[in-house]
């Protein structure tokens, strides 16, 4: 059985839903979904789940994607080169939030 998109989709709802903090407390895990993202669908480089509450319903995760400019992708990955990319300005950046 092939992944579509939509299953990739509800499966990062239920674990960001089981855990809000993913990409701190497991970011092999988050690496791997981010990979299945980037390969479902067309030019997205940038996902964010945004879930209420641990052990919350996956119904209540918001799920945001993004397709960033290849400039803005070199400009972030050039500073993450040189340790001037906190999580606070990358979340600013693509989002224009600030990082929870």
């Amino acid at each position: 059985e092939k992944l579509d998109f939509d299953y990739v989709l509800e499966m990062g709802c239920d674990m960001f839903a089981e855990d809000p903090l993913l990409h701190r407390n497991d970011p092999a895990r988050a690496r791997r979904l981010a990979w299945l993202i980037a390969h479902k669908t067309e030019g997205v480089n940038a996902a964010l789940f945004a879930a209420p509450d641990a052990g919350c319903a996956p119904e209540l995760v918001e799920p945001r994607f993004c397709a960033l400019p290849e400039m803005i992708m070199r400009q972030l990955q050039s500073r993450a080169a040189h340790g001037r990319l906190s999580a606070v300005a990358a979340d600013k950046a693509v989002w224009g939030r600030l990082a929870a």
